[in-house]
C-alpha cells in the first residue's frame, strides 16, 4: 500500500500548480487510459466494481459497496468520477481509505465523510460545491483538491494542519483568507479566481508553490513573509508597476516568477526592472534568465540609485526653499506688524465728520507726496523731509491706507507664501543661497530675493554667464530701504538687468522711486499692490514715467506706455524740475550727483549747446539737473546723516568757543600791555641813561658777570 501511494501521490501533486486547462487535460488522459483498459479486460475495471444502493434511513443518499476482489485489489484507493453523483455517498465499510476520487460530478455539498479518519487524498475537481464543508474530521487529509466548482470563500478548514497540497482554482473566491494556521502547506493553487488584493499570507512558512494566474489582482502583499517560498505565478492579472508587487524584492527565497500578461510586462524596460529588484531570480515568466540580461539590470540599476540620490538632494532643496520662504514670510509680516503697532500709537482718535476731511486731507497728503527733496544737509528741515515719517500726516490719513493695505498683506500673507515655496521650478534653476529666513534663486533669467539676508547674496561671485543672463530681479519681503542700499550692486553685477519687481516690498512713497535713477537700465517695472502702499496714489505710475524719463520705460506693471503718458506725466510734475533748480544753485546739485553724473550732464549739455544754441542749453540742462536733484534718503541713512552733522556742528560750536575764548584773553592781555607800557618805557630809558653815565665802570661790570657765569 505505501509503494502504490508514493507512486500514485506525484501525479495528483504535478496537477494542482498548472492551471486548470493543464490539469484538465491531465485528467482527460487518464479517463482516455481508462476506456482502453476497459476495452482490453472487458466490463471491470478498478474503481468500477462498486455496488450502489439506496440507505431506508436517509432517502435519496447513496450507498456505496465495493466487492471483495475489488476491495482487496485497491484497500486505499476509491474512484468514483463521472457517477453523475449529486450527493456525497455513504461508504460502508471504507475506514482504510486513504485515496477518493470524485472529480467530474454534480456535488454541491461535503458530506458523509467523517469515517475516513486515515483519509489523506481527496479530489471533489469540476463538481458544484459552493462552501467548503464537512471537513472537520479529516485530521489526517494531506491533499486536498476543490478545482472548477462555485466556492466563494476559503474556511472551514481549521483541523486540517497537515494540509500540504490545496487547489482552489476556477472557483469564485475574492479575498485570501483564513489559511495562516497551515503551516504545513507546500503549494497553493488559486487561479483563476476573482482576486484583487494578495494578503494575509503570513503563517504558512512551508508553503514553496503559489498559483494565483488569471485573476484581478492589482497588488501583492506579505509575499516576504512566506520563508520558503520558491515559485510565484502571477500571470494574466493588473499589475501595472513594480511598486505594486514591491514585496517580491524583499523575499529572498523566490527564484521564479511569472509575470506575463500584465500591464507590467508591456513596458520597455519590464525585465530589467523586476531583475534590478529580484537579483536571486532564475526564471522569468518560464524562461531562465542569463548573465547578460543581469548585467543589463545592474547597469540600470546603478543608474536608477543616481537618479533616486538627486531626486533626494532636489526634494532636500525644495524642502529647504519652502521653508526659507515661509520664514521670511513670518519674519515679514512680524516686522510690519511691529511697525504699523509703532505708527498707530501716535495715531489720534476718529472725528464726527470724517469722510469729509479724509477727502480733503486725502487730496493734500497727495499733493505733498510729490514735493520735491532738495538734499540740503545743511537744514534739519531738510533732513527730516528725506525720512520715510515726513509722509505720515498729522491727521493719519496715510497711516490708515498703509495699515489698510498692510493689513491685507497679512490676510494673504501664507497664501502669498504657500504659492512662492510650491511654484514649479524649471530645470535649471539655481539656489545660490539658502538660509534658513532668506533665499536667492536664479530661477532662468529671473533672479529671486527672498527675505532681507538674501541681499547679502548680491556679493556673492555668480560668475560671468549667470550674471549675464539675469535680466529680470524679483524682491519678495524686504523693506524698500534695504534695496534701496544695493542698487549700486545691482547695478555692477548684473549688466542686463532691465526689469524689477517688487512684491511685498513695503514702498510707502513717491521719493523712494528716486533710488531707481541710480540704475544703469530699466525697461519694465512691476510693483504688486499686495505690501506696497504707494500704489494706493493715483499719480504714483506718472512720477515714475517723470522721473525715471532717462529710462524711457516700456512697461508698468505690465502695461504698455504711450507717448502720451509721457506728455501727460511732464505737464503734471514737470514744474518739480524748475523748483528744484531755484531752491539751491546748481553747483550745488553737480556737487551732490558726483562727478559721473557731472560729466554726464556735461556731454549732454554740450550736445544741447550745438543743438539749439546756448539759450535752449540752458533750459534744457536746467531740465535735467532739476530731475536728478529728487533724490531719497532712507530713514536710517538720514538718522546717520543727521548724527554726522550734529557732531559738526558740536565740533564748530566748541571750536568757535575757543577762538572767541583765546582772542578774549589777547586782548585783555593787550590792553594791560597798553596801561603799563608808558611806565617800562620809562624804566628802560632811565636805566639806559645811568648806565651810560659811566661807561667804562659799566663795561667792566659786563665783563665780570660774563666771565663768572663763563666759570660756572
Amino acid at each position: 500500500q505505501q509503494q502504490q501511494q508514493q507512486q500514485q501521490q506525484p501525479l495528483f501533486q504535478q496537477d494542482p500548480m498548472k492551471d486548470e486547462m493543464s490539469s484538465h487535460n491531465a485528467r482527460h488522459t487518464q479517463s482516455a487510459g481508462a476506456l482502453s483498459s476497459r476495452q482490453q479486460k472487458g466490463n471491470y475495471l478498478p474503481g468500477d466494481r462498486v455496488v450502489f444502493a439506496e440507505s431506508p434511513s436517509a432517502p435519496g443518499i447513496p450507498i456505496v459497496y465495493r466487492t471483495q476482489e475489488e476491495r482487496a485489489s485497491n484497500p486505499d484507493r476509491l474512484n468514483l468520477d463521472r457517477r453523475r453523483l449529486t450527493v456525497c455517498p455513504i461508504l460502508e465499510g471504507e475506514e482504510h481509505l486513504r485515496l477518493l476520487n470524485l472529480q467530474h460530478n454534480l456535488i454541491s455539498k461535503i458530506q458523509h465523510l467523517s469515517n475516513l479518519r486515515r483519509l489523506i487524498f481527496l479530489d471533489l475537481y469540476d463538481n458544484q460545491i459552493e462552501e467548503i464543508t464537512g471537513l472537520a474530521a479529516l485530521k489526517s487529509l494531506r491533499v486536498l483538491m476543490l478545482g472548477k466548482n462555485r466556492i466563494k470563500k476559503i474556511n472551514n478548514l481549521d483541523n486540517l494542519q497537515k494540509l500540504d497540497v490545496l487547489d482552489l482554482h476556477g472557483n469564485l473566491i475574492n479575498k485570501i483568507e483564513n489559511l495562516q494556521h497551515l503551516s504545513e502547506l507546500r503549494v497553493l493553487n488559486l487561479a483563476g479566481n476573482s482576486i484583487i488584493h494578495v494578503e494575509h499570507l503570513s503563517g504558512m512558512d512551508s508553503l514553496a508553490e503559489l498559483n494565483l494566474r488569471r485573476n484581478q489582482i492589482v497588488n501583492v502583499t506579505e509575499v516576504d513573509t512566506l520563508p520558503n517560498l520558491q515559485r510565484l505565478f502571477l500571470s494574466f492579472n493588473s499589475i501595472s508597476s513594480f511598486d505594486d508587487i514591491a514585496c517580491l524584492g524583499e523575499s529572498a527565497s523566490l527564484s521564479e516568477v511569472s509575470l506575463d500578461g500584465n500591464p507590467l510586462a508591456q513596458e520597455a524596460f519590464y525585465k530589467q526592472t523586476i531583475l534590478k529588484h529580484m537579483v536571486q531570480l532564475r526564471q522569468l515568466d518560464m524562461r531562465r534568465i542569463s548573465e547578460e540580461e543581469r548585467r543589463i539590470a545592474a547597469v540600470m540599476a546603478r543608474k536608477e540609485e543616481e537618479k533616486k540620490r538627486e531626486t533626494n538632494k532636489m526634494a532636500i532643496i525644495k524642502e529647504k526653499r519652502r521653508l526659507a520662504i515661509n520664514n521670511a514670510a513670518r519674519n515679514w509680516e512680524a516686522h510690519q506688524s511691529a511697525a504699523l503697532s509703532k505708527i498707530s500709537r501716535f495715531q489720534p482718535p476718529p472725528q464726527k465728520d470724517s469722510a469729509r476731511k479724509r477727502t480733503s486731507q486725502a487730496e493734500d497728503e497727495e499733493n505733498r507726496n510729490v514735493r520735491p527733496n532738495w538734499q540740503d544737509t545743511s537744514s534739519k528741515s531738510s533732513q527730516d523731509s528725506l525720512s520715510g515719517d515726513a509722509w505720515v500726516t498729522a491727521e493719519g490719513t496715510e497711516v490708515r491706507g498703509e495699515r489698510a493695505t498692510s493689513q491685507s498683506s497679512f490676510r494673504s500673507e501664507s497664501q502669498t507664501s504657500v504659492r512662492s515655496a510650491d511654484r514649479p521650478r524649471s530645470p535649471d534653476s539655481i539656489s545660490n543661497d539658502i538660509g534658513q529666513s532668506h533665499l536667492a534663486e536664479l530661477e532662468g533669467e529671473v533672479l529671486h530675493l527672498y527675505g532681507v539676508g538674501a541681499l547679502d547674496s548680491l556679493d556673492r561671485n555668480w560668475g560671468i554667464q549667470a550674471a549675464g543672463s539675469v535680466t529680470s530681479v524679483s524682491f519678495h519681503f524686504i523693506d524698500f530701504d534695504d534695496i534701496s542700499r544695493q542698487l549700486h550692486k545691482i547695478r555692477n553685477r548684473f549688466p542686463n538687468a532691465q526689469t524689477l519687481i517688487f512684491n511685498e516690498t513695503n514702498i510707502r512713497n513717491l521719493q523712494q522711486f528716486n533710488t531707481l535713477a541710480s540704475l544703469r537700465r530699466l525697461d519694465n517695472l512691476n510693483v504688486v499692490p499686495e505690501g506696497n502702499p504707494v500704489t494706493q496714489f493715483t499719480l504714483w505710475k506718472q512720477y515714475v514715467l517723470f522721473r525715471l524719463a532717462h529710462f524711457s520705460l516700456r512697461k508698468i506693471n505690465d502695461t504698455e506706455v504711450t507717448a502720451s503718458d509721457m506728455v501727460n506725466a511732464e505737464k503734471m510734475f514737470g514744474t518739480l524740475s524748475h523748483i528744484t533748480t531755484s531752491q539751491l544753485p546748481q553747483s550745488r546739485l553737480l556737487t551732490l550727483l558726483g562727478e559721473t553724473r557731472r560729466k554726464k550732464l556735461g556731454m549732454a549739455s554740450e550736445r544741447f549747446r550745438k543743438a539749439d544754441g546756448e539759450d535752449g542749453k540752458s533750459e534744457r540742462a536746467s531740465e535735467s539737473v532739476g530731475r536728478a536733484g529728487l533724490q531719497y534718503m532712507c530713514e536710517d541713512l538720514a538718522k546717520v546723516k543727521h548724527k554726522e552733522q550734529a557732531a559738526r556742528n558740536k565740533f564748530s560750536h566748541c571750536y568757535i568757543k575757543e577762538l572767541t575764548k583765546d582772542a578774549t584773553i589777547g586782548n585783555k592781555k593787550q590792553q594791560a600791555v597798553q596801561q603799563v607800557w608808558q611806565y617800562l618805557f620809562r624804566e628802560m630809558v632811565q636805566k639806559c641813561i645811568h648806565d651810560m653815565r659811566e661807561p667804562h665802570r659799566y663795561m667792566r661790570e659786563l665783563m665780570e658777570d660774563f666771565e663768572g657765569k663763563k666759570q660756572s
